[in-house]
């Protein structure tokens, strides 16, 4: 008679034989609900781009279209020459500046790889349009930034044939970071009282500029006499302009009275709400802030301030 141990060792070997096959199909089915992604639908996520060109679509552009389309669609944040505008990357220029103290890190003095500026202005660019340029448009594109930092001619098509061979200044400077991982010991005794722990250092708060009398509204600052720099104009400039200048996204364009006009008999306090809060809308989306969420709600008051004076 076999022993209780053997007979539970026999039917575990039993169950384990019939449980294999249906194991199996469970793994073949991967759960059993959903489907094999098509082609068609990979292609759509498939967009990265390689350092050796693989990845890029068929087109090309040109320096000289490519510096119309970049006036039109990067200048208002990057500048006429990358120079940059309001705080926004440059993209030209420091030549030389990466071992300075403040280096200057552009296309042409710090990127790595022509690729990447492909593959970035295709995914992210414009600001507010994101992957609404053609393909065409992109190279067009990454033909004048690369023109712009001296890197090809100005009669220079980029295609995707060529692409993988413009090399940029920089390439031969980034080396492999051969520090290994580490990972931190989880406290298991004598671990610190939280209450105990001192914050020594804190990161700066945002202060807009012209310091902290800047945050005063335009109305408190005349009050108390404060004298602020902050002008609702560098405000629009900076933060506003990227929709309201070309009314992307339904935005009303500045200086356009008949599009203001119906906004302007709402009052403005509900403008300022709109403009701090967010508005969504038949004519367009109103992100709160404009995205700029950083923002405080003074500087957003004299941007809204601005902008009805122009527009009116």
């Amino acid at each position: 008679m076999p022993s209780l141990r053997n007979y539970f060792i026999a039917v575990a070997l039993g169950a384990s034989v019939f449980a294999t096959p249906t194991l199996f199909a469970a793994e073949q089915a991967r759960f059993g609900y959903g489907s094999p992604a098509s082609a068609e639908q990979i292609a759509g996520w498939d967009i990265d781009v390689r350092p050796d060109g693989q990845g890029l679509p068929p087109g090309e552009g040109s320096v000289e279209d490519g510096e119309e389309l970049y006036e039109e669609k990067c200048a208002l944040c990057h500048g006429s020459f990358g120079e940059s505008v309001g705080g926004y990357p440059a993209l030209a220029g420091g030549d030389g500046s990466l071992t300075d103290p403040r280096p200057k890190k552009t296309v042409g003095s710090y990127w790595r790889y022509t690729s990447t500026l492909w593959d970035y202005i295709h995914r992210a660019m414009p600001f507010t349009q994101p992957e609404s340029l053609t393909d065409d448009e992109v190279y067009a594109i990454t033909a004048y930034v690369l023109h712009l930092n001296d890197i090809v001619d100005y009669d220079f098509v980029l295609t995707r044939d060529n692409l993988a061979s413009i090399r940029l200044p920089n390439e031969d400077n980034f080396i492999p970071d051969e520090r290994p991982d580490t990972r931190n010991k989880r406290c298991m005794k004598r671990c610190k009282n939280p209450d105990e722990v001192i914050v020594a250092s804190e990161a700066a708060a945002y202060v807009a500029e012209g310091g902290p009398d800047a945050l005063y509204s335009q109305g408190d600052a005349q009050e108390d006499g404060v004298v602020t720099t902050v002008m609702g104009s560098g405000v629009y400039e900076r933060h506003c302009a990227l929709c309201h200048a070309g009314g992307i996204g339904g935005a009303p364009m500045m200086g356009d009275a008949d599009a203001w006009a119906s906004r302007l008999d709402q009052g403005m306090d509900v403008l300022y709400q709109h403009a701090i809060e967010g508005y969504s809308g038949e004519d367009g989306i109103m992100p709160p802030k404009g995205g700029f969420v950083n923002l405080p709600n003074s500087e957003v008051n004299l941007a809204v301030d601005y902008i009805v004076e122009q527009s009116q």
